[in-house]
């Protein structure tokens, strides 16, 4: 009988954990970073619309590290990749309370820590994982290391925001500096080799692309595909929204009159309630065509912002917005990773995924930079609202043509086996 490899359910939970914990700590330190501009912009006098656009940079550049640093790890391994983020991100945090310019900030908030938090983002982990995991797990472990991410959020907007309110800015940011060294021990599990045992007749976790094929080769076939560039437009709409809502949720709360912790709690909900979205989308991705549920979240979001428009601004409409937008928030991870990996296998999913996370971060960079320009412009966010829901609306409709074969329900006694 043949030997082969394969992980030890032991060490793939361990891999799961570690990939969902440094996910929170890395997210948390971008998803966070809309209750830092208030006392930036009053600490520097920098203005809104110059930190809006460092942070729209940050956005960029936490984009266009992933296909960067995933490639570096599809060569060399995701732990050194991750550990080299680690020491860029908390860097980047600890040097900004001391930056008084726009350049420094543009080089510490929108460079050095972005860039950081990228190397421990999305494409590397769920690239780790899927590489190791077979099929039937890959759509669970995605899912469930988007939820560590949703949790990040979770804890971090509110403490951030109660250390800002208790010992300042500095010191929550400080705090946070040094949680994501943290990351660096998690890295541990993710590094090659670890956890992988030879068993005889084992079914081996192969990559599906043809032998041989390059990375080069792998890129331009994928920039060619329709479907891969569906994904990339209805992707950018996530980031749009997410990186406006991130930097500026806080400024709309205040808008309306009300506090900051209204803003922190609205910023924690969206992620707990995408703890569950994650989960869920990561479960339904294994029964129902992901292109389905892609375009069924894109078209849920604008619902959920035309009704907010709607509805009185008090704090329960803020709460009930954020857990409504929550569960859809990040949960369109999951199916898209996933559609990546149908369409072109595991063998460079962290590369390729990290190139459509590129795009994500584009409509980031656009979000949290245009939402600047429409405060300035206008005094308030109005305009950016429309233009979700039409983003939104356009995301929607762009999926549906998505190649994707139906799904195939694997009988329970065979997905044992």
């Amino acid at each position: 009988m043949p030997t082969q490899t394969e992980m030890t359910p032991r060490a793939a939970w361990l891999l799961i954990l570690a990939a969902s914990a440094i996910l929170m700590i890395t997210m948390g330190a971008r998803l966070t970073t809309g209750l830092f501009m208030s006392p930036i912009n009053t600490s520097t006098g920098l203005g809104i619309a110059s930190i809006s656009f460092a942070l729209a940079v940050g956005q960029f550049m936490w984009g266009a590290a992933q296909p960067i640093f995933g490639a570096v790890a599809d060569k060399y391994g995701s732990a050194k990749v991750i550990v080299l983020g680690a020491l860029m991100l908390a860097a980047g945090l600890a040097l900004t309370p001391f930056v008084t310019s726009q350049w420094g900030l543009l080089f510490t908030m929108g460079f050095l820590s972005a860039a950081g938090a990228g190397a421990g983002s999305f494409s590397i982990l769920i690239g780790a994982t899927a590489q190791r995991l077979p099929a039937a797990r890959r759509p669970f472990a995605a899912g469930f290391i988007n939820a560590g991410g949703s949790f990040g959020q979770f804890v971090f907007a509110p403490l951030m925001q109660a250390i800002i309110s208790s010992a300042g800015w500095i010191a929550a940011m400080m705090t946070m500096a040094v949680t994501t060294l943290l990351t660096i021990p998690l890295a541990w599990p993710l590094r090659r080799g670890a956890g992988i045992k030879k068993v005889a007749g084992a079914p081996a976790v192969k990559p599906v692309e043809a032998p041989g094929m390059g990375l080069g080769k792998q890129i331009k076939i994928a920039l060619r595909d329709p479907s891969y560039l569906f994904l990339h437009a209805g992707f950018f709409t996530c980031g749009f929204h997410i990186a406006f809502l991130v930097t500026h949720l806080p400024g709309e709360v205040a808008l309306c009159g009300l506090s900051a912790g209204v803003s922190a709690t609205a910023l924690g909900l969206i992620g707990l309630f995408n703890i569950a979205g994650s989960l869920t989308a990561g479960f339904l991705s294994t029964r129902y065509r992901m292109k389905s549920l892609l375009a069924l979240m894109y078209a849920s979001r604008a619902v959920i912002i035309v009704i907010y428009l709607l509805a009185p601004k008090t704090p329960m409409t803020f709460y009930v917005f954020a857990a409504a937008l929550g569960f859809t928030w990040l949960a369109t991870v999951p199916p898209t990773a996933g559609l990546v990996g149908k369409l072109f296998g595991m063998r460079y999913l962290s590369t390729l995924f990290g190139l459509t996370l590129l795009s994500h971060q584009v409509g980031g960079f656009l979000g949290a930079w245009l939402g600047g320009l429409s405060f300035v412009s206008f005094g308030d966010y109005t305009w950016m609202w429309y233009a979700d829901i039409v983003l939104a609306i356009g995301a929607a409709l762009i999926n549906l043509p998505i190649r994707e074969d139906h799904v195939v329900r694997t009988p329970p006694a065979a997905a044992k086996a």
